[in-house]
């Protein structure tokens, strides 16, 4: 087993928990392995026998880059056409594991929100949403 092999063997103990926290910094699965993606792009360009403690640096490097999503998304604001509903949380058949209890806890949280938002609306525009479904 070369270097490279060993390192994403490493990477890949911590690729749920790293998916995980991306997803709750943005909402969204795809998002979430694109941040993760990211992060194995950068621990592979980087001197990772130099790194102590594997898990606590790719989750700062998950964050950052959650973070720089984020931030871009404040930039260059896209305009929805129907209200952001999170993505669901599948879980396997073997039981729910705590992380994935916390996954589902926010995105009920999440989709509270939405219908919070659907009640503040005005009863008009309600009405009207509801004659075209």
């Amino acid at each position: 087993m070369d270097a490279n092999e060993a390192l994403a063997e490493r990477f890949e103990e911590h690729r749920i928990r790293l998916r995980a926290v991306a997803y709750r910094m943005l909402g969204s699965l795809s998002e979430a392995d694109d941040a993760v993606q990211e992060a194995w792009l950068r621990l592979s360009g980087a001197e990772a026998k130099d790194v102590e403690n594997l898990g606590g640096w790719l989750t700062t490097v998950v964050a950052r880059v959650c973070l720089n999503m984020l931030r871009s998304r404040r930039t260059r604001p896209e305009v929805p056409l129907e209200p952001h509903i999170p993505d669901p949380v599948v879980s396997p058949e073997g039981g729910i594991e705590p992380e994935d209890e916390a996954l589902l806890a926010d995105s009920v949280g999440l989709a509270l929100l939405v219908v919070l938002d659907e009640l503040r609306a005005e009863p008009q525009a309600r009405q009207g949403r509801a004659q075209i479904m």
